[in-house]
């Protein structure tokens, strides 16, 4: 498993406010918090508690109102470049009139990378994510799950030192959910990147996580940073019935509870 060492990721006072005809409309109120490099953190929080607003900040995609965020000490005014991205929607994420060779390929070409390289790392790439012998086909031939691997297999194929996912797995069914899960940990230990995944589940955010990231209703903070002290080997069945993970998973679900109704801890 990686051992985080130094701040990767750097979030100081997050501030971000919609504005409509009639009023503001704060949405994160103030969130400060660090993910360390070679971290895997979760982000959990009620509906409404703007995960995925705090996403598209970070990731550049929205500018916030007022605070800073960092990566790797340099400040994010746009999509930083050691940055990849998973979403839920993975059928919109993936070209469909491309193969899958092509969809993983894509990031290498735009970077200019020779075509017998790129060849090599996306045939690596589809080994690692347990879809050897789909890079022909195309994303409407493949399941859904078989869809989110590619769409993960695309996002490291050109190495980031950071891995964003935004809800990856809602979309899918349990059993599919849990092997993208072992996936997901699979490759952060193998290639050692950082990762900040949000979801709604909270069985998933034990599961996967080191840290675990509670927010409160809006507008946003941090509620509660979570140690999720748990063996760093883990698989399905013995991680889950572990008396650990039960009252880690009750204790976030009771800070859940406590951020729905407004109230502080």
């Amino acid at each position: 498993m990686p051992e985080p060492s130094e701040v990767l990721l750097h979030v100081e006072h997050l501030k971000k406010d919609y504005q409509t005809a009639q009023e503001t409309v704060p949405a994160i109120g103030d969130l400060t918090f660090d993910v360390n490099r070679g971290e895997l953190v979760c982000i959990v929080g009620p509906s409404g508690a703007g995960k995925t607003t705090l996403l598209k900040c970070v990731a550049g995609l929205l500018a916030p109102t007022s605070g800073l965020i960092e990566l790797d000490g340099v400040r994010v005014s746009a999509p930083p470049q050691k940055m990849a991205l998973v979403f839920q929607e993975y059928g919109r994420s993936l070209y469909p009139w491309l193969t899958v060779a092509g969809n993983v390929d894509l990031p290498l070409r735009n970077q200019g990378m020779p075509r017998d390289v790129r060849r090599s790392i996306v045939e690596r790439t589809l080994d690692s994510v347990g879809m050897a012998g789909t890079a022909s086909k195309y994303p409407w031939q493949l399941s859904g799950g078989m869809q989110q691997r590619v769409a993960i297999a695309r996002a490291v194929a050109y190495g980031p030192e950071i891995l964003v996912m935004d809800e990856p797995f809602a979309s899918v069914d349990a059993q599919t959910r849990a092997d993208l899960e072992d996936l997901v940990r699979e490759l952060w230990s193998s290639l050692g990147v950082t990762v900040l995944f949000v979801t709604h589940d909270i069985d998933e955010s034990v599961y996967l996580a080191q840290r675990v990231l509670v927010l409160s209703h809006a507008p946003t903070s941090v509620q509660e940073d979570v140690t999720i002290d748990l063996p760093a080997e883990r698989d399905q069945l013995n991680t889950r019935a572990d008396p650990r993970f039960i009252a880690l998973r009750t204790h976030i679900y009771a800070q859940i509870q406590i951020a729905k109704r407004g109230t502080a801890r």
